[in-house]
């Protein structure tokens, strides 16, 4: 454990403390109180977090040619730059609120807690005389971690509506969505939204993820995958989003003849933006879509058919008067979230 090199290592002290740790390491008995354990890791967070503002102060780091405090900590201790950041930030005012520090220090509250309310009295800048030490402290004492954010979220608001608003406005600069192409044609997703379009597309999507019936048994990250499918192809079959190069938006499949026949050999359907796929996904696509017939010869487009929906209008209104919904054992969803599938494949006749 050599983190703060440059500023003595903390010499007797920190030696003794090495060793006790490799005394408690190799014990025999395992058990141990979680609790009593965090607690001690959360004081020596403080530690460090003071240490980090002391470097800070002294320029110790720029031994190392390091720009900053906050990247030199990050190399050293090998943590990421946004939790040497934290450290930085928790050192720093715990100089200002000594009761915190003190129930750090003590355990009565966990370094999670700590660092909530160092951030908070951080972000109220100029107004940081209206950060109530006491007041906070006791919700820390008393709240979970989880809850103690929302409140440091209200008390942030009510102290400074307009750093608040701007901060929102500084947030949602971050927001992306990443949706990438994985090897086995699975599709990975990635980002980060802001909370009014993150809390609306989490009701959308757990009001689709609900169980259809006591057989269903996948899991709530299934379900909720699902969800997403099944909120996609709504939009698409509803005919509202915007077009792209004069046509709606839609999901391509290439196949061949012998492919839709399921014949041996044929090649496998092609999804637009994916990979090959499975014959009975074919089966499954086409029996709710529109078909279009190409005539290639050598390479060559030689005939375009005119586009033939599988489920012709008429028959989807007929289906939704007899039907009045989906058919499916435990499902629930009404006529305009169904989609109208063959018993027997389309492709099979």
């Amino acid at each position: 454990m050599v983190i703060l090199s440059h500023v003595g290592g903390g010499g007797t002290a920190l030696s003794k403390l090495e060793a006790d740790l490799r005394e408690f390491q190799g014990r025999h008995d395992r058990r141990v109180d979680p609790k009593r354990l965090r607690a001690v890791i959360d004081a020596l967070e403080c530690e460090l977090a003071v240490e980090v503002k002391d470097a800070q102060q002294s320029g110790d780091y720029l031994v190392d040619g390091a720009p900053s405090v906050v990247s030199w900590i990050s190399r050293t201790c090998g943590m990421s730059v946004t939790s040497a950041a934290d450290r930085l930030c928790v050192g720093t005012q715990l100089e200002s609120l000594p009761k915190v520090a003190a129930a750090l220090s003590s355990g009565e509250i966990g370094y999670q807690s700590a660092s909530l309310l160092c951030h908070l009295r951080e972000q109220l800048g100029e107004k940081k005389d209206l950060f109530d030490e006491g007041e906070m402290l006791g919700y820390a004492c008393q709240f979970s971690v989880y809850h103690l954010r929302m409140l440091c979220r209200v008390a942030r608001h009510a102290a400074d509506p307009d750093g608040f608003f701007n901060e929102a406005e500084e947030n949602h600069l971050r927001c992306r969505l990443h949706i990438s192409l994985m090897s086995d044609g699975m599709h990975a997703i990635d980002g980060v939204l802001d909370p009014e379009v993150g809390s609306a597309l989490r009701t959308t999507l757990e009001s689709l993820a609900t169980r259809r019936g006591s057989e269903d048994d996948r899991k709530h990250s299934q379900r909720m995958a699902d969800a997403v499918g099944e909120l996609v192809h709504h939009a698409m079959d509803q005919g509202t989003l915007p077009k792209r190069n004069g046509v709606r938006p839609h999901v391509t499949v290439t196949t061949t003849l012998e492919g839709l026949k399921n014949e041996v050999g044929a090649a496998p359907a092609e999804l637009e933006l994916s990979l090959p796929i499975s014959t009975r996904t074919l089966e499954r696509i086409t029996c709710d879509s529109t078909i279009s017939r190409v005539l290639l010869a050598d390479s060559m487009v030689i005939d375009v058919g005119r586009a033939t929906r599988v489920t012709s209008a008429p028959r989807r209104r007929a289906l939704r008067i007899r039907d009045r919904g989906c058919r499916f054992p435990g499902c629930d969803r009404p006529p305009n979230w169904s989609n109208p599938h063959h018993v027997v494949a389309w492709t099979r006749g």
